[in-house]
């Protein structure tokens, strides 16, 4: 695929970029390289190799769910600075 310059600035734009005219001549040539590359990579052959997700074996890195009591509400707003109806009243910050 060949890499104009109106790819890029296309690229860019969907980037939110703002690229700098000196700049575009440079990312056109790093995204050919990287096109290329890839090309390169497309004629290594696979078959019979396994698709790989995760580069270790660990099936699930999550603990199990533990039900345990937790802090009270009356504890929890004990630390409080200002109290109102239950709830912990703070700054303003919107006028």
């Amino acid at each position: 695929m060949k890499i104009t310059q109106d790819l890029v600035l296309h690229v860019a734009k969907l980037a939110r970029l703002k690229l700098e005219p000196h700049e575009l001549e440079k990312f056109k040539k790093e995204l050919s390289s990287i096109l290329e590359y890839m090309d390169v990579l497309h004629e290594v052959n696979t078959d019979g190799v396994n698709p790989t997700f995760h580069t270790n074996s660990m099936t699930n890195a999550l603990r199990g769910d533990e039900v345990w009591s937790s802090q009270s509400r009356g504890d929890a707003l004990s630390n409080a600075p200002k109290l109102l109806d239950g709830c912990i009243v703070v700054p303003r910050v919107i006028e």
